[in-house]
């Protein structure tokens, strides 16, 4: 069976054959069911996927489905045939229903692949921080900082690039900071030039060093890309999963506890302070899946830091 073909093809008839298709034993499987929910909620009307919810769909392919549609701005609780599967308890435990049926406003933009008969293309949002950025002020004051990373921050804030390491060349640094003092937002480049962080290593002799200020909605943008399409060498998570890697990160970034419910960790994540940055160092590879993102706590006293780079 080709993938590609069947759940790309017009009409509710194709999309019914093409979920029969994918739930043989032969092909059946986690990442081609994320896969099919990807290209059936980017190649047809919201009302020719229903058969999903009635016919032969495993739940996983269903429980995708759900949050492709979600992050194209459909009403899933509303849409006949697809509402009452996705407002039944009878999957409240599935990872994915930690994620809310509708788009948050900190996924205000979203980029999703466009399918063809003979492959993908996507946007890749890295390295798009704003060029007019904060400036490397020579002295600023930087608190004494106290690293405080643990095993499962680290986890948690590399959630959406684990992909690259794990199937790609990629390589992260995710790194925690408790301040002394509050950290004012001119002193934020200083603060990550003394760190100690390996991907800046060397920067302080090549002045390239870039941070920008940024809303949490383009942080969260970068964080979806690069889990839900992957880095060099692999195709990532899918939407479904990506939108939940991503909001992993950014909650473990933005410092909400593991087992936070949404809202809270959400919360959280519009609070704090972001920036991203870049600098041509030896660390990033600088090919094209290159970034840097940072934030700080609400009372300036903690700061969190995630470097991602991958090559081909």
């Amino acid at each position: 069976m080709c993938c590609g073909s069947w759940p790309t093809t017009p009409g509710p008839g194709h999309v019914a054959q093409a979920l029969r298709l994918v739930a043989a034993p032969e092909v059946a499987g986690r990442g081609r069911d994320r896969a099919t929910a990807s290209l059936l909620a980017s190649s047809h009307p919201v009302e020719e996927l229903a058969v999903a919810y009635t016919g032969h769909a495993s739940e996983e392919l269903r429980a995708c489905l759900v949050h492709e549609l979600v992050l194209r701005d459909v009403a899933v609780t509303e849409t006949p045939g697809i509402a009452g599967w996705a407002t039944s308890p009878h999957w409240s435990h599935h990872p994915l229903r930690r994620l809310p049926l509708e788009r948050s406003s900190v996924e205000e933009r979203v980029d999703l692949p466009k399918y063809a008969l003979h492959g993908e293309s996507y946007s890749m949002p890295y390295g798009a921080w704003d060029e007019h950025g904060l400036p490397v002020v020579t002295g600023a004051p930087v608190p004494l900082a106290t690293e405080t990373t643990t095993a499962a921050d680290a986890q948690a804030m590399t959630g959406a690039v684990a992909n690259w390491a794990e199937e790609s060349n990629g390589r992260m640094e995710a790194r925690v900071f408790a301040l002394a003092d509050p950290l004012a937002a001119e002193s934020v480049p200083a603060a990550l030039l003394t760190l100690g962080l390996e991907c800046m290593k060397g920067e302080e002799k090549k002045s390239t060093l870039l941070v920008s200020p940024c809303p949490p909605a383009e942080a969260w943008r970068v964080l979806f890309a690069a889990a839900s399409t992957g880095g060099a060498y692999n195709s990532g998570l899918r939407g479904a999963y990506g939108r939940l890697a991503a909001w992993q990160s950014l909650a473990a970034l933005a410092g909400a506890p593991q087992d936070a419910p949404f809202a809270e960790a959400e919360s959280l994540v519009r609070e704090s302070t972001w920036y991203g940055f870049d600098a041509e160092t030896a660390w990033f590879d600088q090919v094209a899946w290159d970034f840097g993102i940072a934030a700080l706590a609400p009372d300036g006293r903690r700061l969190a830091v995630l470097a991602a780079t991958d090559t081909d």
